[in-house]
């Protein structure tokens, strides 16, 4: 028998995912901490940009999508290109989730959710119907469906090369970057081929010296990046995720705009790109021919990947690793129609995560038949 839910849906991560959820799940009738509830486990708001690097300015960032409903621009002083990006748009947030009321519960982090429909994902838990979070501070809550929108900020990856274990400078991913200026004389190798790693090679280049590494030849755009562009990156990525794939780089499918930055770095020289070294050694990098480049620092600017580990119980996975996606923008999972996630595959950008918040949200309410549902 169902037992009684604490609420209705349970919405994880208040970046522009999550209030894009919140904002169409009032839209669609639904109350906070009532209906639903939207945590977040950073201590105030701004998402994932709260933390970015202090010269990461608006004048520099790729873009910042508006947020369903309000303006960005609306919250911006007279010239604020030159504001920090890591103080804008949380204030941004911050106004967002005041005017239209979503009440986020913060600091909370989600340490697990299980399924007790069945006995076997929530062990010595009685069968009750509903899905259960762990929460930290210490809590449980009930609830029939789930909106995931925890990103990747908090999951930088770093692929293994040997000899990294060996290597006697600095190792850094760029989740962890602040500023160029402690790399000040030294040699520093960037490593990766998108936005972050342009961004980053061209400010340690001004202060350093830089070698660039790529797994793949970098393509640069000539030319402004069309909206049919993206609807083709994007269709790439979900046709993966819908046959259980893991989502691939959408970098590599769009390519890297040639601005006024990069044609400055390529007049410096900065765009001399390598292709992948073979290993580490303790005092730099070896490639496979022999070639070898003393370094002091490598910065490792190779994206992230969906911080999903809290759903491990509900054996979301196929055996390829990837998850099989479904409904109208590939939001929901094949396997489980009440989870839905958002950050994953083709809603993993702003653009994306706004699309993907009212799918998510209209198309999980119908699913649970909630009252009040309306397809507008």
């Amino acid at each position: 028998m169902t037992a009684t839910p604490d609420v209705d849906i349970l919405v994880i991560g208040a970046g522009q995912a999550g209030l894009s959820v919140g904002y169409h799940l009032r839209r669609l009738g639904l109350r906070p901490e009532q209906d639903f509830l939207i945590v977040d486990h950073s201590p105030a708001p701004g998402g994932a940009w709260q933390f970015r690097w202090p010269s990461l300015t608006l004048g520099t960032v790729n873009r910042v999508h508006d947020l369903p409903g309000m303006s960005f621009a609306e919250t911006l002083p007279e010239g604020s290109e030159h504001a920090q990006a890591a103080t804008a748009v949380p204030h941004y947030f911050e106004l967002y989730e005041k005017r239209f009321d979503l009440r986020v519960h913060r600091p909370v982090s989600v340490t697990v959710v299980c399924d007790r429909a069945t006995a076997d994902t929530c062990p010595n838990q009685q069968v009750d119907g509903l899905l259960h979070a762990e929460l930290k501070p210490h809590a449980t809550l009930r609830f029939r469906g789930l909106v995931n929108a925890t990103g990747t900020w908090d999951k930088p990856f770093i692929p293994y090369y040997r000899g990294a274990e060996t290597f006697a400078g600095r190792q850094l991913h760029a989740h962890d970057y602040r500023t160029a200026a402690e790399f000040t004389g030294k040699h520093v190798v960037v490593v990766g081929g998108g936005i972050t790693a342009i961004q980053l090679l061209d400010e340690i280049s001004q202060v350093a010296g830089t070698t660039w590494v790529t797994r793949r030849e970098p393509v640069f755009r000539s030319g402004p990046f069309a909206p049919e562009d993206g609807r083709a990156a994007v269709a790439l990525v979900e046709d993966r995720v819908r046959r259980g794939l893991p989502p691939g780089s959408v970098v590599s499918v769009t390519g890297l705009r040639e601005d006024a930055r990069v044609r400055g770095m390529r007049e410096r020289g900065v765009l001399d790109r390598r292709p992948m070294f073979d290993h580490l050694e303790p005092d730099g990098i070896r490639w496979a021919d022999g070639t070898f480049q003393r370094a002091d620092v490598i910065v490792w600017a190779t994206g992230f990947r969906s911080a999903l580990d809290h759903l491990a119980p509900l054996r979301l996975r196929g055996p390829g690793g990837g998850i099989t996606m479904g409904g109208r923008l590939a939001t929901q999972v094949e396997a489980d129609p009440r989870i839905h996630l958002i950050g994953y595959g083709p809603s993993a950008s702003t653009i994306g995560a706004n699309r993907a918040g009212r799918a998510a949200a209209v198309e999980l309410t119908s699913y649970l038949g909630i009252p009040g549902h309306t397809q507008g």
